[in-house]
């Protein structure tokens, strides 16, 4: 159970401002959008937020759109890190990151359990 529902109002235009070049933690570049934080420095996105923007979406192209960020963003390593440069997926931090590894397989067997079309 959610704590609000997905087509809660408040919800949806949090969502759509946390998502959005009016958070000053959202980074686009040329390897991939997402949220960031101070720790780990300005234009470094975390995988994690791409992961939940995947679990939390509606819209299969979303859904999609984040698992191949997410494909093309660990830097040939084959595993998820603390973050990528948004630009860079070369540049990131820590090269292990159990967190984001885990939570990635969460969201690859969530949309194979309820939508498998959107991993072909």
């Amino acid at each position: 159970m959610a704590a609000v529902e997905k087509e809660d109002a408040v919800y949806q235009n949090t969502r759509k401002l946390v998502l959005s070049p009016n958070n000053p933690f959202f980074f686009k570049g040329k390897a991939g959008e997402g949220i960031g934080g101070p720790h780990a420095g300005m234009d470094m996105i975390w995988p994690l937020s791409i992961i939940m923007r995947g679990l939390t979406s509606t819209s299969d192209a979303e859904i999609k759109m984040c698992i191949q960020m997410l494909q093309r963003t660990h830097a040939g390593t084959g595993f998820m890190h603390e973050s990528f440069h948004k630009d860079d997926p070369q540049k990131f931090t820590r090269k292990w990151f159990a967190w984001a590894n885990t939570l990635f397989g969460e969201l690859l067997w969530h949309v194979y359990q309820k939508k498998p079309n959107l991993l072909t």
